[in-house]
């Protein structure tokens, strides 16, 4: 087994090895994971943060060492917290965009440095686990605000409801798996929406009974979640009432307390 880390700015992650296969999650700069098997310029590789598996070109991969990957595991990670921010590779003279909630690897006096890469970063941070209020939840909810859906997505410039949700909570100390059938298993169970409270995550299903969305909620029975784009829409018993069509877009299914 090999490993490897994100060196671009946003990496497409696909549920084959086609690059026109269904796209199922993105990679952000800092992102490390393992190698678990190569095809036909494509390697099947399982994210660090989440356990998830994917495919992504071999073109877009950047190897790291045993040493490397097993320090950054034990490493506490430090998140960019700017919406878009240049980083700039020392090492290549290159700068490039990376956009909130990317890894900065290693991250001390305004540095990244690993393998032979030197990269200078000058935005605000913060560092994982140190849990933060329903409050500061909200805050980083609505900088993603307008961002436009895109299935698999997981930044400003495309994002789907779990990866929405997962961000958010990353950048405020909370680890959520990736997909929304996985982060319901999480936290614990409301009996009525009238105990719900801001920060909460409401969980959605379709007419097979599968979990299917998920958003997070305000006060003054609202939700804020990805659907078209990121939004805020009403919210009660039934589910999400939209406002552009004037009924109900999601029927809920269940609402999980995580903080």
């Amino acid at each position: 087994m090999h490993f490897g880390i994100c060196v671009l700015s946003v990496v497409p992650a696909r549920k084959e090895p086609s690059g026109t296969s269904e796209m199922v999650t993105q990679l952000l700069f800092g992102d490390h994971y393992s190698v678990l098997e190569s095809i036909d310029g494509w390697l099947r590789i399982k994210t660090a943060y989440d356990n998830y598996e994917c495919w992504i070109s071999q073109k877009q991969h950047f190897k790291i060492s045993d040493n490397t990957f097993h320090s950054l595991e034990k490493n506490k990670p430090v998140y960019s917290n700017e919406l878009v921010q240049v980083l700039h590779n020392k090492t290549t003279k290159v700068d490039f965009p990376v956009t909130i909630g990317a890894t900065l690897p290693f991250y001390s006096g305004h540095h990244c440095k690993f393998e032979d890469q030197d990269y200078q970063f000058d935005g605000n941070t913060c560092t994982a686990g140190h849990k933060k209020s329903a409050s500061e939840i909200i805050s980083t909810a609505f900088l993603f605000l307008n961002a436009p859906y895109l299935w698999g997505g997981k930044s400003p410039f495309g994002i789907d409801c779990s990866g929405f949700t997962q961000i958010v909570y990353k950048l405020n100390g909370f680890k959520l798996p990736r997909d929304a059938y996985q982060q319901v298993e999480l936290g614990s169970p409301l009996s009525f929406v009238e105990e719900s409270e801001t920060g909460d995550l409401a969980f959605f299903d379709n007419e097979e009974g599968k979990i299917v969305h998920v958003g997070i909620l305000l006060d003054n029975q609202r939700i804020i979640h990805a659907s078209g784009c990121v939004r805020i829409d009403k919210f009660d018993h039934y589910g999400i009432f939209s406002g552009d069509s004037k009924k109900y877009s999601h029927t809920l299914r269940v609402i999980k307390r995580v903080l």
